[in-house]
């Protein structure tokens, strides 16, 4: 559980508003959470939170990490509805082992979805075979959301860019067909 230091912020839109009222000329991004933060009570709360930041001077969005697209979308429309209209970046992490997923996931509050799961049921202990399918399945999952408009990607590569660079290869050629 946060704990705000002595002068220090407890929210992140205040930073954003020190920043801003600073005049510091840099572009700011700050987080957004599609299946909710955690820590907050609603995702209706959550989006009031990060109108605070956006209303602070934010210029864009990075998600956390989300598996099904769906939440994306739901969570662009909840925030459009809230007059957040700047950049939302999706943010997508290639599953290269199953069990750290699986750790990472209960820790930020993401969801693996049972069709996910089952991807990996027979394969969990198979580094290259979990490797390989999370690769895939970070293909499809980026093609779609370029398909449907999203401004970009951002990739949490954890020091393992190569699997990152397999995916923009295979999106690149696919653009290119």
């Amino acid at each position: 559980s946060f704990v705000k230091t002595e002068n220090g912020f407890g929210y992140a839109s205040e930073l954003v508003k020190l920043i801003r009222d600073n005049q510091y000329s840099f572009c700011l991004g700050v987080a957004g959470y599609p299946e909710g933060h955690q820590e907050c009570r609603s995702i209706d709360k959550d989006i009031e939170n990060l109108k605070k930041k956006v209303d602070a001077g934010a210029d864009f969005i990075i998600t956390q990490l989300f598996f099904d697209n769906r939440h994306y979308f739901e969570f662009l429309d909840r925030a459009h509805k809230a007059s957040i209209n700047i950049p939302v970046i999706p943010g997508i992490m290639p599953i290269l082992n199953f069990k750290q997923i699986k750790r990472f996931t209960k820790m930020c509050g993401a969801t693996l979805s049972s069709s996910l799961l089952e991807k990996f049921k027979g394969i969990e202990d198979d580094i290259e075979k979990v490797r390989q399918t999370g690769i895939d399945y970070a293909i499809e999952q980026c093609r779609e959301l370029l398909e449907n408009n999203a401004q970009g990607i951002h990739f949490y590569t954890l020091n393992r860019s190569n699997s990152t660079l397999q995916i923009l290869e295979n999106l690149k050629s696919m653009a290119e067909t």
